[in-house]
């Protein structure tokens, strides 16, 4: 239907109605079948209203835009005070607000309170989640699964590598994202208060001088002591480790912390590598590794004696570094009921993953095993 038009006289005539004869806007509007808006554009264009008239007209245009502005001042105080948890999250968070908390704020109002158009959240509604935000939930699966596989330890870079291993194309970037935004973070090791030692010990020198890197297996091994809480009393730990592929070769378990716990575990490394020549064995200065028996030991399968210097935990490292996983992925935090519960988890750890599955840096991203698998695969092709 097309908008009626009115001539300059008729507008006039209708504005008299309202200044002359008293009649109210809404009154006149209706007797001439127009609106309201249009009266009030002819009142003032052509209207010389009287004193009392003008002054209802103003006080009523006030009256409206006080209102307006009390509920647009009311809203942008309470919507901030309900959703202040998503001001800064992305829009898809405030988005999932809107919609929950549209029956009691207008949207176009929460939209300009959040900084968002009103079109995006519309078009939101229809389809909640992105392609890639679907991606990034099966992802995210995935991660989790890699991630509670490891105990915990793994960050993102190797989290990442099983990931390539099984066929995603995903970059190391966007996994970061994804275990920041699920809070899903490498465990941190024990905080461990540094001292800084010089002598050397009486039985042997620190021939291995923090030389971790040999250029094959069996060439040097490292050994240190842990212990472990369980309600029967302290489970102690030696082992026994490859510097070439930094494979616990050895290990031993016991409730007593004496020289048979360190022979034992060097005698499993002795039995599993049955090496041909000498072998460097480094560990500290603890009187375990002093004792007779042990020293014969290492005399007897032509193992060679290396020791940190006293105090200096840099000296051995690599076992120390062995540890602070240990800790971090099976025992921080943690008391066991006995002694055999400690054993059967830290057999797990060491046998099932460390040696098999476990990514090191020092081996380029892949496990103990399958760098020494693949040492001796080319040694024997050349």
């Amino acid at each position: 239907m097309k908008s009626k038009r009115y001539t300059d006289e008729f507008k006039r005539e209708a504005v008299k109605q309202v200044t002359e004869r008293g009649y109210s806007v809404a009154d006149v509007a209706q007797r001439l079948d127009t609106t309201t808006h249009s009266l009030y554009a002819w009142l003032k264009k052509f209207g010389e209203p009287n004193p009392q008239t003008s002054d209802k007209i103003d006080l009523s245009a006030e009256n409206a835009r006080l209102k307006s502005e009390l509920r647009r001042m009311t809203e942008e105080r309470d919507i901030p005070k309900k959703g202040r948890k998503v001001l800064c999250q992305q829009p898809r968070v405030k988005y999932g607000f809107i919609r929950d908390n549209q029956h009691e704020f207008p949207v176009q109002a929460m939209c300009r309170v959040f900084k968002i158009n009103r079109s995006g959240y519309y078009a939101w509604l229809s389809k909640p989640l992105s392609d890639r935000a679907v991606e990034d939930q099966r992802l995210l699966k995935r991660i989790k699964a890699f991630y509670v596989a490891s105990g915990g330890t793994y960050g993102s870079p190797w989290i990442h590598r099983d990931l390539r291993d099984e066929g995603e194309s995903c970059s190391v970037h966007r996994v970061a994202k994804i275990m920041r935004e699920n809070k899903l973070k490498a465990q941190i090791g024990y905080k461990r208060r540094y001292i800084k030692g010089g002598k050397s010990g009486k039985i042997a020198d620190n021939i291995l001088d923090r030389q971790f890197n040999p250029k094959a297996p069996n060439h040097a091994w490292v050994s240190d002591i842990t212990y472990i809480r369980t309600h029967e009393g302290f489970l102690y730990v030696a082992t026994v480790i490859d510097l070439f592929s930094r494979r616990v070769v050895g290990w031993s378990m016991d409730k007593t912390m004496d020289r048979h716990l360190v022979i034992n575990a060097l005698l499993m490394a002795v039995w599993q590598r049955n090496p041909k020549n000498e072998v460097l064995v480094h560990s500290d200065q603890g009187s375990q590794y002093a004792s007779s028996d042990y020293l014969a030991f290492m005399n007897e399968h032509r193992l060679i004696p290396s020791m940190s210097r006293r105090g200096n935990c840099h000296d051995n490292a690599v076992a120390e570094s062995f540890f602070a996983t240990f800790k971090k992925r099976v025992t921080k935090r943690k008391i066991y009921s006995t002694r055999e519960e400690a054993k059967e988890e830290i057999f797990n750890f060491i046998e099932m993953f460390y040696n098999p599955v476990k990514r090191h840096s020092h081996t380029g991203g892949v496990s103990p095993a399958k760098f020494e698998e693949a040492y001796f695969l080319e040694t024997a092709t050349v």
